[in-house]
């Protein structure tokens, strides 16, 4: 049945591909629901909120399987569309939520009209259809080794929403493309993207307990519509504009030698619970769609926001794995970063899987091949890094909890901080995995960024309105004496020297680096460890600090330079301690104090280590490392092993020394003479390379 303004001439058209494709003849639709008695194809003039028509499917010609399909010939690809779906409702029997009167988006839209201006949804989103002839001029993925990697993680509005960011276009893809000669000079290989799929930033109803105004989902962990990159995200993202804009920003990081890896969000959407909104999945195929108890179709809730996505569903399945294959192939990303991960692997009953998973799937995907696939290995209620297959990364928390804790002195914790720092082996080795396989961070959006870290014994979030119960409790934090800003010369000393000590057990680790954007001048979120909600200076990057706080800046760059020049940190395999290379020594060897001598005692605070490079690979000789950390709160003078024949101990980093003699070039560094003594400041982190005389 056609109810129209005009009259409209069909045909049949083809179940695949699912969305709007434009054809010769017109544009074919396609829709998967199973258990819909009804498709109704409804469309509109642009911004208009009346439909201009709307096309019932005939479930006898218009219905392959369990997906409904038209062809509209010579179809206007300006006006926008949706669907109806009809069928039984039933939400505590069968869990269906059928209701013809609601207008739904396609899950498969590659872009959304009413949603172009951050904070100003005036219209109504409706489904927009795209004419993409973009020209990539010859861009191919950049394929990095991920033991080459360094990743920078960075939210698209929050990284030039300031005013002192100095671009044009603040807050959008525009505005990161200026800032990418920045993103270079700092020495990264990837920037990771927080969420950029569609989604509705007015969901949050809490208000500022501070100003009154309105707090916003500033993260974006609440997807609205999965194929749509974010509108408000755009300088100009009308009329689907805003999907040229972010192939011109992936290209121009291409072109400065930067993947681009987007954090995705399949575990959950943003409907919620049963209180939510209907927009897509609900109305189309809830009982599909959803993971729900099996006895009062309740929502499972394993993402802590409401519902859980049935990821193992075929259909569902199949719908993941095209949204992958068209960031990869038409949007040219180079990786993903999957929130709460272990939702992937659950059945519909919210089960683990023991069999093969969409975890698996991913990985095997021939078109996602080549592609970075980094694990949040957890949900509300399991931890699985380490369990993760095959050629999958993970976010390290085990590795962020065991930094945290030696920067903030705690005993007894040198033995887990060396298994950290020679790749995480207890998680990755007996699966037959590299330290590659480890995502090493001590910071992320998620919790203090580096510098509260070190001013902040306890989180400060009463700005999201929640009463502070909010955010995790366990920050593993220190406040160096003094809670927040402060102007105590020895306090500030005190933090500076634990952040840059901080950042060398993370560029000297083995595995794969990730850096929180604005860490590398001293951003704050002023003690707020859950700012999702904070479209303010709270969550913006302040640029200013980048000139204040240039010294640090400095350190960062020349630390990322130096893990870059020396493969010795970044091997494919593990550094056992046992190995000898041509020179008789291990690979690795640890100390304390003393040479040959490491404290693993529960009153252990400080340690050193050797890494040998004088046979890494094919019988390549490089440089040997000698590092010191002490994480005791007194002053202690660690024995230096001897250097190989023929070469010198020279100190190139001591991060207890002012700029710019806490990181020396390499020709620069100072010998060491003498009876090979090295005293070494509370919380310091010192570097030697041995070089020929």
């Amino acid at each position: 049945m056609i109810r129209n303004m005009q009259t409209w001439k069909c045909k049949p058209g083809q179940p695949l591909p699912l969305g709007a494709t434009v054809t010769p003849e017109g544009v074919n639709f396609a829709v998967f629901s199973r258990n819909a008695t009804s498709i109704t194809l409804v469309l509109f003039e642009k911004a208009n909120s009346e439909p201009t028509g709307e096309i019932t499917l005939d479930p006898r010609i218009n219905r392959t399987g369990d997906i409904w399909h038209i062809l509209v010939l010579g179809m206007d690809t300006s006006l926008r569309y949706e669907y109806r779906a009809d069928g039984a409702f039933d939400p505590k029997g069968k869990g269906h939520w059928f209701n013809r009167e609601n207008i739904l988006l396609d899950p498969y839209a590659r872009a959304l009209e009413g949603v172009e201006t951050w904070g100003g949804h005036g219209g109504i989103r409706r489904c927009c259809i795209v004419t993409d002839h973009f020209d990539w001029e010859g861009d191919r993925p950049l394929n990095v080794p991920l033991k080459d990697s360094v990743i920078y993680e960075l939210h698209v509005r929050g990284y030039t929403a300031h005013e002192s960011s100095e671009v044009t276009s603040h807050g959008t893809y525009k505005g990161l493309v200026e800032k990418i000669p920045y993103i270079t000079s700092l020495g990264v290989t990837a920037v990771e993207l927080m969420p950029v799929f569609e989604f509705n930033e007015l969901e949050n109803k809490r208000v500022s307990p501070k100003t009154g105004d309105r707090l916003k989902n500033f993260w974006g962990y609440s997807t609205v519509a999965f194929f749509a990159p974010k509108a408000s995200y755009a300088s100009d993202g009308w009329d689907g504009n805003q999907v040229k804009e972010f192939k011109e920003m992936v290209k121009a990081f291409h072109r400065a030698g930067i993947e681009v890896i987007i954090d995705v969000v399949f575990n959950h959407t943003a409907e919620v619970d049963s209180e939510g909104p209907i927009i897509s999945f609900r109305g189309l195929d809830n009982a599909i769609y959803y993971a729900l108890d099996p006895e009062s179709k309740d929502y499972l809730n394993l993402s802590g926001c409401g519902n859980t996505v049935n990821c193992n569903h075929p259909a569902v399945q199949a719908f993941i794995l095209d949204c992958l294959r068209y960031w990869v192939i038409d949007m040219h990303v180079d990786g993903f970063r999957f929130d709460l991960a272990s939702i992937l692997r659950r059945d519909h009953k919210g089960q683990l899987l023991v069999g093969p998973s969409l975890v698996d799937a991913i990985e095997q995907d021939p078109a996602l091949a080549r592609t970075k696939i980094i694990a949040e290995a957890w949900d509300t209620q399991i931890c699985q890094v380490g369990g993760f297959p095959g050629r999958w990364a993970e976010w390290n928390s085990h590795y962020r909890d065991t930094v945290r804790r030696f920067i903030r002195g705690d005993k007894g914790i040198i033995p887990a901080l060396a298994t950290r720092i020679a790749g995480s082996s207890d998680l990755y080795q007996a699966a037959g995995r590299s330290p590659c396989g480890s995502i090493n961070y001590i910071t992320c959006h998620d919790g203090f960024t580096l510098y509260d870290l070190v001013s902040y014994e306890k989180k400060h979030n009463e700005e999201n309105g929640e009463e502070n119960v909010d955010g995790s409790d366990e920050n593993l934090s220190s406040n160096c004496g003094i809670e927040g800003p402060t102007d105590d010369r020895a306090v500030n000393a005190l933090r500076l020297c634990k952040t840059k000590t901080a950042f060398t057990v993370l560029m000297v680790s083995q595995g794969v680096p990730m850096i929180l954007a604005g860490d590398e001048f001293g951003r704050t979120q002023q003690g707020n460890n859950n700012p999702y909600c904070q479209d303010n200076e709270i969550s913006w990057v302040n640029w200013n600090l980048a000139e204040k706080n240039a010294h640090l800046l400095r350190f960062f760059r020349k630390m990322i330079a130096l893990r870059d020049r020396h493969p010795v940190f970044r091997r494919s395999c593990f550094l056992t301690g046992t190995d000898s290379n041509q020179d008789g020594r291990p690979d690795l060897s640890w100390d304390g104090i003393e040479q040959g001598k490491p404290d693993w005692s529960e009153e252990g605070r400080v340690v050193a280590f050797l890494v040998d490079g004088s046979e890494l690979g094919e019988g390549e000789r490089h440089d040997d490392f000698f590092v010191i950390l002490n994480g005791d709160q007194v002053k202690h003078s660690f024995e230096i092993p001897r250097p190989r024949p023929g070469t010198k101990w020279y100190r190139i980093v001591e991060t207890s020394r002012s700029s710019p003699e806490d990181i020396l070039d390499e020709n620069e560094g100072v010998a060491v003479i003498g009876d090979r003594k090295y005293p070494v400041l509370p919380m310091a982190a010192v570097v030697f390379i041995s070089r020929q005389h």
